[in-house]
């Protein structure tokens, strides 16, 4: 464990809330513009999340107010220091690269501040960096040792190729990925993503995730892409390439399975799986590990897409719960087509709601697990915590930097 910080340091860091809660937006702007001035530094970032509509500058500033609020309550942050520790093995963060964060921080501190960041108040932030950064440097080194120890892992950028493509709907396809030596892959987790690296010709090196959609086995992963529309750099750059030049024998450079959101096999109590939009990813890795290793647990599959065209891996989903009572899909349309039959592609039309996942699902009992778009989250997350389902029973993933979605700030940080 790091050295814990001084009376002093933890005093400064809380009479800094303030200032943070005012700047902290710019001073995470203006961290990354530092920090990107280093080409091998920018090339370790996901750069879909940054730019002037990018949510990696808010993200980062809500976690830095949330631990200037929790100094002296570290336990608290657990589970964010976890989800920060997934997403740097996913992007092969090393220990080397953290003191150009701290020089990044602290300067723009200083930049945004004044004369408010008196030497004494940059000290603490500094001494505070550092035991943060600690932490996750001895979380990170446990996570490469346990991925490199397991059967078929490796640490770093392994060499894959593209088995097959399938299209799944109008704007979204499956690539059955191998690795190129043929050896093993490491099981993964149901719900957890991969990590890649693309070099891209005028692009330069571009890291994404994407989630696995497929159960755990030895051989290979799926992963199903949504093709983005291109509205503003960089969004859209790497998922419209695989669309269009990802064939199969394509090589990618892949990280090993990552994140702290997948599925809980060690229980047998009731799931409630719901998706919307591409983020039917990590839920269809969920169900079909549930159809072939614990068909007997209780499962509720609910998804949520506009319509028929857009709607991926339709007769997939129904495949695996046929014949299984203990299995139930549901499927709303939002916007229903002519082509698009009630009863037949899908259950019901409109939305989602909180309501009627309390009516239509053992909410006392069932862990529920969410992924979609932030609107589609905040509205559900928020609904069922209202509706007295406890916060340890709603676990969610988000697709990006997670910035704010429980409505208070405080609970969310």
């Amino acid at each position: 464990m790091p050295t814990p910080l001084t009376p002093a340091s933890i005093a400064l860091i809380k009479a800094t809330v303030p200032a943070l809660e005012a700047h902290g937006l710019e001073i995470t702007r203006r961290m990354y513009e530092r920090l990107f001035r280093n080409a091998e530094i920018r090339d370790l970032f996901n750069q879909s999340h940054h730019g002037e509509t990018g949510s990696q500058p808010r993200a980062l500033a809500q976690a830095v107010l949330a631990y200037a609020r929790n100094i002296d309550n570290l336990g608290a942050l657990s589970g964010a220091v976890e989800r920060i520790a997934q997403k740097h093995v996913a992007l092969n963060i090393l220990p080397e690269h953290y003191p150009h964060v701290a020089d990044a921080l602290l300067a723009a501190i200083g930049d945004v501040l004044g004369d408010a960041a008196t030497a004494e108040i940059c000290a603490a932030w500094g001494e505070a960096y550092w035991f943060l950064a600690e932490l996750l440097i001895g979380r990170e080194a446990a996570i490469y040792r346990d991925l490199a120890s397991k059967p078929g892992g490796w640490n770093g950028w392994r060499n894959f190729k593209v088995e097959s493509v399938t299209p799944e709907s109008e704007i979204i396809r499956s690539f059955i990925l191998v690795p190129a030596d043929g050896a093993p892959i490491l099981r993964h987790e149901p719900g957890q993503y991969l990590g890649f690296l693309l070099d891209l010709p005028g692009r330069g090196v571009l890291k994404r995730n994407y989630s696995i959609s497929c159960a755990p086995n030895d051989r290979s992963y799926r992963i199903t892409v949504k093709r983005e529309a291109q509205s503003g750099e960089p969004a859209g750059i790497v998922s419209n390439w695989l669309h269009d030049h990802a064939a199969p024998g394509t090589k990618l450079r892949v990280a090993p399975p990552a994140g702290d959101f997948f599925l809980d096999q060690t229980s047998g109590d009731p799931v409630v799986l719901v998706s919307g939009g591409v983020g039917l990813t990590p839920m269809m890795s969920m169900l079909e590990t549930i159809a072939a290793t614990s068909p007997q647990r209780p499962t509720w599959y609910v998804h949520a897409a506009l319509n028929g065209r857009v709607h991926a891996l339709r007769d997939h989903a129904r495949n695996l719960v046929a014949g299984n009572e203990n299995l139930r899909l549901s499927t709303f349309y939002a916007a229903p087509e002519a082509q698009d039959r009630a009863g037949e592609h899908y259950d019901a039309s409109g939305l989602i709601t909180p309501e009627w996942l309390m009516a239509q699902t053992p909410h006392a009992a069932a862990t529920y697990y969410l992924c979609g778009p932030k609107p589609f989250l905040s509205a559900l997350v928020n609904g069922l915590l209202r509706q007295g389902v406890p916060a340890e029973r709603i676990r969610y993933e988000f697709f990006g930097p997670a910035d704010a979605l429980i409505e208070d700030p405080r609970q969310a940080a």
